[in-house]
């Protein structure tokens, strides 16, 4: 017969056992879970990462890594955190210590994990660089493509294909449907348009005067208030120049339009043709009948050089010579006889910047070109100033002299565009 007291110990035995089986159980769970967190798996409703890295030679490292990046949230580390505490809580309470030996292994487990998942998110970011940098390139490549990305593209090819349209209303047609101001007009740009930059080979091409005269006759037909009037043939080519060069590589030397499609050719004129109006729009009345825009800017010419040098504003009253002889061409071609080809486009740049307030600024571009050379003008008589200024000593001018002009109109539009009363005579 057993002894009910032996009894009693075993089955208390037993339960210990189970007990303990069971607590170790739930922690090598709370262990596995921890582990598929760090290596990329997450508890329901988190965010869990997608990305691993290969194992390398430093996952045996035992060294923590100091900035650990996360990409799962604090909640997620704060269970984490509970579930090892509760754990070792459970160890504790129950009077089985875990061995220093499998602590170590713990640590040493979790350490390669969490360098894992660091190797894991570098190579993700990484791999967003990359994808950054190739979308910025594809995105640069379609630009120049005809596919319409937003609605300034839209905008662009109706505008392109509305002056496609005017064209071949206006232009591409018989000389019998014209009216004889019209043939008189077309004929006076076609003289006009070989003369268009003659120091620049580029402009002497077949084709390129071909379109030349195509953007001023529908621009004319388009403005009859002025219609065509010489200089605004010149006032085209920094635009052409521009917009091919987007299609034609190297210098100016080497470009050949023949190169280029029929539809790059027509897209060229267009986008030529709708700067071109802009930038007339805030002087329509310089090319009206008497001109009188440029007239009242070149009275105000006279004015701010009088105020900024006296001595030569004195010295050519003195000689009889007239401003309206030697700026009425600046103001009628916006200067763009008077420098280099190659410095044109940086004028241009201060041009459209300066919208509808370019009349007003371009006086004072004017005032500080002509006193750039005052000790030399001091010098000269009546002859000898018309031939300077109608020949500017600038054939070897680099942005720095430009530069150096359109300071100097800026300082002094701030200090009398508004202060009328220190220009009144």
């Amino acid at each position: 017969m057993k002894n009910p007291r032996e009894e009693e110990k075993k089955k208390k035995e037993k339960g210990s056992s189970n007990a303990t089986s069971n607590l170790e159980s739930r922690f090598n769970q709370t262990l596995r879970s921890v582990q598929e967190l760090l290596l990329g798996s997450s508890f329901p409703g988190k965010v869990s990462l997608t990305r691993k890295s290969e194992p390398s030679s430093e996952l045996t490292s035992p060294v923590r890594q100091q900035n650990f990046e996360r990409s799962y949230s604090e909640n997620d580390m704060g269970q984490s955190k509970r579930a090892n505490n509760s754990s070792e809580e459970e160890l504790q309470s129950s009077g089985n210590r875990i061995k220093s030996a499998e602590f170590q292994k713990l640590k040493i487990t979790m350490t390669n994990s969490e360098s894992k998942l660091s190797d894991a998110l570098r190579s993700a970011s990484g791999a967003r660089a990359v994808d950054s940098a190739r979308i910025t390139k594809f995105t640069k490549a379609l630009s120049g493509s005809s596919v319409i990305l937003d609605s300034r593209g839209r905008l662009l090819t109706r505008k392109r294909l509305e002056y496609v349209d005017c064209a071949s209303q206006y232009y591409d047609i018989p000389e019998t449907e014209r009216s004889d101001d019209e043939i008189n007009m077309l004929r006076q740009i076609a003289v006009d348009c070989p003369r268009t930059v003659p120091d620049v080979t580029f402009f002497q091409q077949e084709q390129v005067q071909k379109s030349l005269e195509r953007i001023l006759y529908t621009w004319a037909i388009r403005h009859p208030a002025s219609g065509y009037v010489q200089g605004i043939n010149d006032l085209v080519t920094p635009f052409l120049m521009v917009f091919l060069s987007e299609h034609l590589d190297g210098g100016m030397e080497s470009w050949s339009v023949s190169d280029l499609s029929p539809q790059k050719i027509s897209n060229v004129e267009a986008d030529c043709y709708w700067c071109l109006s802009k930038l007339l729009d805030s002087m329509q009345d310089h090319y009206t009948f008497a001109q009188p825009g440029i007239q009242r800017l070149i009275f105000k010419l006279k004015e701010l050089v009088h105020r900024i040098d006296e001595r030569v504003s004195r010295h050519m009253e003195e000689e009889g010579l007239e401003f309206l002889q030697f700026a009425f061409r600046w103001l009628n071609c916006l200067l763009i006889r008077e420098i280099p080809f190659h410095l044109v486009t940086r004028l241009w740049d201060t041009y459209l910047a300066e919208g509808d307030a370019l009349p007003d600024f371009l006086v004072y571009i004017c005032a500080s070109l002509l006193l750039t050379w005052s000790d030399e003008l001091l010098k000269l008589d009546f002859q000898e100033m018309v031939m300077f200024l109608q020949h500017l000593p600038t054939q070897n001018w680099t942005h720095h002299e430009l530069e150096m002009v359109l300071s100097r109109a800026y300082m002094w539009h701030v200090m009398f565009n508004n202060s009328p009363r220190h220009l009144a005579s």
